[in-house]
């Protein structure tokens, strides 16, 4: 988090945005943490509350549509592969389909509160192929309530170090 906490120091609302850009497409990132962080420095007057609210929607929401593209064009092959390093093993994937299918659009959300299943979410729904306006306004709908959730925690909790 030290890191983290001198790039936003330094950089701003542009290194949220990327940061969680990134995250969120799957680098190993702890966005909750960033978020709750975030949050706090929103209530000490370091950063707009609203600013940050608006521009960490917009970095979720870039990484999520990122991380669909690249599972959209690459299949699930690349799943196959990146899933050997992270422990998603074939009965995984297949149970992961089988969620995405019963449960739809809706599991976007779901996901979104479940660490670790947000940075594959989108790779899946995109080897899915799910329709990219459908994922959209879910991925918007999802970000919009994890980065409200979070951010609102951060700034009624207090401090994080």
């Amino acid at each position: 988090m030290e890191v983290l906490n001198q790039l936003v120091s330094q950089y701003g609302y542009l290194a949220i945005f990327v940061i969680l850009s990134l995250g969120l497409f799957g680098l190993p990132i702890p966005d909750e943490l960033l978020v709750l962080w975030i949050g706090y420095f929103s209530k000490i007057g370091t950063l707009n509350y609203t600013y940050s609210l608006v521009v960490c929607i917009i970095g979720t929401f870039l990484g999520m549509m990122f991380s669909y593209y690249v599972g959209k064009k690459a299949g699930r092959p690349l799943i196959e592969r990146i899933g050997r390093w992270i422990g998603l093993t074939d009965k995984r994937i297949g149970k992961t389909e089988k969620w995405i299918h019963k449960y739809g659009p809706s599991s976007i959300v779901i996901s979104f509160f479940i660490p670790g299943i947000r940075h594959v979410t989108g790779y899946f729904f995109g080897v899915s192929q799910m329709r990219l306006k459908t994922y959209a306004i879910y991925v918007g709908i999802s970000a919009i309530i994890w980065c409200c959730v979070l951010l609102t925690l951060g700034r009624m909790v207090g401090h994080f170090d």
